[in-house]
């Protein structure tokens, strides 16, 4: 199972100047991945922003959004944002997406939560042809350079259409659960569509969990807020934040027993110093 962390881009008021630095670090400590949260509508920054911040500043480490919330965004302008970023890193991004849950985070007029799921499979259908260098926008231009990549994609969610975008589209699944066993039944959801849609091999399983071993209690106090919305689902999420390394150990042993690919430790702090805090516990 290859372990990778998160950047704290959607800690409330975290500095966004540490970004360059918390990528960097995590690159140099070994991380497999380095990856993403995704909100608008909450004090921190924005996904591509970070990403692409990330991208400038390291040459090897995957990029993963996880997730970013694609019906919020035009899909055209989203497509050639993300193969910006892709193209920045040289093929580094792996770009997670979802339909999202919270109405507030859709600020754009006309990208409203009503309709977003719908929205969302046509734009998937978008992305490709974007990708593809087809012309936008009614001229004859392409909106990417020449060479632009078809991103890999993972989708995340637990409603059937999530785990059918993800079969159809997507190269695996991420999932948001504050526990394995929470987990597990989503990933087996997601090997099941994936095999009823005649896909060769298995979905990439991508797990999330978060951690905050500098201060464990700022880092659950901002777990939760950031869940605040979910009521009950809130505390859980705070509860499971990895605060010791018995804690990081034990996370790790038990999604690697539900057969994740990769397991996210997401910060709950904009602590740069827990980037190495971690590393010397898992890597």
């Amino acid at each position: 199972m290859r372990i990778a962390t998160g950047m704290p881009n959607q800690v409330r008021n975290m500095r966004p100047a540490v970004l360059p630095a918390w990528a960097r670090q995590a690159e140099d400590a070994g991380f497999t991945s380095l990856a993403t949260v995704g909100r608008n509508a909450y004090p921190g920054v924005s996904d591509t922003v970070a990403l692409a911040a990330a991208a400038a500043v390291t040459s090897r480490i995957e990029l993963v959004s996880g997730v970013l919330l694609g019906p919020a965004w035009p899909g055209t302008l989203l497509a050639k944002e993300l193969a910006g970023i892709d193209g920045v890193s040289n093929g580094r991004l792996t770009v997670g997406l979802a339909v999202g849950l919270r109405p507030d985070d859709f600020l754009a007029e006309g990208y409203g939560a009503a309709g977003r799921g719908k929205r969302f499979d046509q734009d998937l259908a978008r992305f490709r042809e974007v990708w593809s260098g087809e012309p936008v926008g009614g001229g004859s231009n392409p909106a990417v350079p020449a060479g632009t990549r078809q991103l890999p994609m993972l989708f995340g969610g637990t409603a059937p259409a999530a785990m059918e975008r993800m079969a159809r589209w997507g190269e695996g699944y991420i999932g948001g659960a504050p526990s394995a066993p929470m987990a597990a039944p989503f990933f087996d959801a997601a090997r099941d569509a994936w095999s009823r849609a005649g896909r060769d091999g298995s979905p990439r399983l991508v797990a999330l969990v978060y951690y905050a071993l500098g201060d464990g209690e700022q880092g659950r106090k901002n777990v939760h807020d950031y869940y605040s919305f979910s009521g009950d689902f809130a505390g859980l999420m705070a509860s499971a934040v990895c605060d010791t390394p018995q804690k990081v150990r034990e996370a790790v042993a038990s999604f690697e027993g539900i057969g994740a690919d990769d397991l996210i430790f997401n910060t709950g702090t904009d602590d740069i110093d827990d980037i190495k805090r971690l590393a010397d516990i898992v890597l």
